[in-house]
């Protein structure tokens, strides 16, 4: 499934910090695990890695999120940002833990 990254443009050209730039891919994953993947769970990022691989230029640009693993207890979500050719710009994984209430002993 892809996105459209609102000022992701700007961000990927240098105009934007890093810090920003790993606070909007984070805003992207968390989004996808809460809307699409983990639909009805509570949840918390264990981590969260982004390679920037080049900037963009001019164009659009897209995010591409997949769930890579779900278990019972940890998520593993891909991220991939491609320009209008197709070509990956950052590719960013979260891994997630999804938050259960503990069992109530005894009552």
């Amino acid at each position: 499934m892809a996105k459209m990254l609102d000022g992701m443009e700007a961000l990927l050209r240098g105009e934007v910090p890093p810090p920003a730039a790993a606070t909007l891919l984070g805003m992207r994953l968390a989004s996808f695990a809460a809307g699409e993947a983990l639909v009805g769970e509570s949840y918390t990022t264990v981590e969260m890695k982004i390679n920037f691989l080049r900037a963009v230029r001019t164009g659009r640009i897209a995010a591409r999120t997949r769930v890579k693993n779900a278990g019972r207890t940890l998520g593993l979500i891909e991220c991939d940002v491609l320009d209008a050719g197709d070509t990956l710009i950052a590719h960013a994984v979260s891994t997630c833990m999804i938050l259960r209430p503990a069992p109530a002993d005894g009552r």
